[in-house]
């Protein structure tokens, strides 16, 4: 599967996230085959759930596997420390980002403990979020901590 495909299964689920009321920000596991392990998007506001961000809804739909060293995490935005905290622990060693200019999270810090990371600055990634927190500042402060 190359960059884009995997950038769009995240763009769709971050659609079907805004779709529903929600935070635009998808995210999908992807496997060594380019089989799509695992796919979700921000429920925080669906589920009334702070932990439910796009990363974590893929990795729990994903699935137990042994491990998750030749997996790749995809997601439309920056990663946030919780969610750049699950890569490290379950030691998957790639994420690719659909954009980084809205929000910086801790892509960084996970490229410096070796996690190759790929910032695609993708068009589609970049208009959702900036529509969405031009539309709801207060959603956007919320789930960023602010």
């Amino acid at each position: 599967m190359d960059l884009q495909a995997m950038i769009g299964v995240a763009v769709a689920e971050a659609r079907q996230g805004l779709s529903e009321g929600g935070i635009p920000i998808g995210a999908a596991l992807i496997g060594p085959d380019g089989e799509v392990l695992g796919r979700g998007h921000n429920r925080r506001v669906q589920d009334g759930d702070p932990s439910m961000h796009a990363e974590t809804a893929a990795f729990r739909n994903a699935g137990r596997r042994r491990h998750y060293r030749d997996t790749t995490m995809v997601t439309t935005l920056s990663p946030c420390w919780y969610c750049s905290g699950l890569v490290r622990q379950f030691a998957i060693p790639r994420v690719v980002v659909g954009e980084a200019t809205t929000f910086s999270g801790g892509h960084d810090w996970l490229a410096e403990h070796g996690v190759e990371i790929t910032i695609v600055d993708d068009a589609r990634c970049v208009e959702l979020m900036t529509d969405f927190i031009a539309a709801h500042p207060e959603l956007w402060y919320e789930d960023i901590g602010e």
